[in-house]
């Protein structure tokens, strides 16, 4: 196979992982948005947390409702877990690294907040650490996975929605996580702005 045909390949199978994902995923993305977009509406907030390219993705997302996604309007509550680097290395050092997360939202979640959790995998533990931290400060969870949705898919309540990318190649989830986390933050602008209900 030339370099060619290897893009090729990578292309043929993002498209066809994304068409796959969106016939499970675009009611669950629907209910995710509704969630954030009525925490944000009542003076909540949006956490996001993961590790490696998802620790990039909790960023990118939590910048693009902070300022601004395609439109202007006021800035939107979000935080990234991910960014602090004192924090994290404090945790990590004086606690261990699976409380790096756990810890924050403990700190800061409120009722009625939401964490944005992304593991491809579903079994990173310190994003399941932050999970059981936010349930017990009824904190609402959306859980952005793939691979079946791992340990994660089993801790989620009714009360939480779970976004899981039919796909077991890291590659590809990461992709659909990407358009996903720009579904998000449009239906979110959409609703905030009264150009969808």
């Amino acid at each position: 196979m030339n370099l060619q045909q290897r893009i090729q390949q990578q292309f043929d199978e993002s498209l066809t992982v994304k068409q796959a994902a969106l016939a499970v995923m675009a009611v669950p993305i629907e209910a995710a948005i509704r969630l954030m977009a009525a925490s944000l509406r009542t003076g909540g907030k949006v956490m996001a947390c993961g590790n490696g390219g998802s620790a990039a993705d909790s960023q990118h997302f939590a910048a693009e409702l902070l300022n601004r996604f395609e439109k202007e309007r006021p800035p939107l509550a979000a935080i990234a877990l991910t960014t602090d680097t004192s924090t994290l290395t404090s945790i990590a050092n004086d606690s261990a690294y699976d409380q790096v997360f756990a810890k924050q939202v403990a700190g800061l979640g409120r009722a009625g907040d939401v964490l944005l959790a992304i593991s491809t995998s579903g079994n990173s533990p310190n994003v399941m650490a932050a999970i059981d931290v936010a349930h017990a400060h009824s904190v609402r969870v959306v859980a952005l996975t793939g691979k079946g949705g791992g340990k994660i898919a089993a801790m989620l309540t009714p009360d939480d929605v779970h976004l899981c990318v039919p796909a077991e190649r890291t590659a590809r989830i990461q992709e659909v996580h990407l358009v996903t986390l720009h579904c998000l933050c449009d239906g979110i602008d959409a609703l905030i702005l009264g150009e969808a209900q």
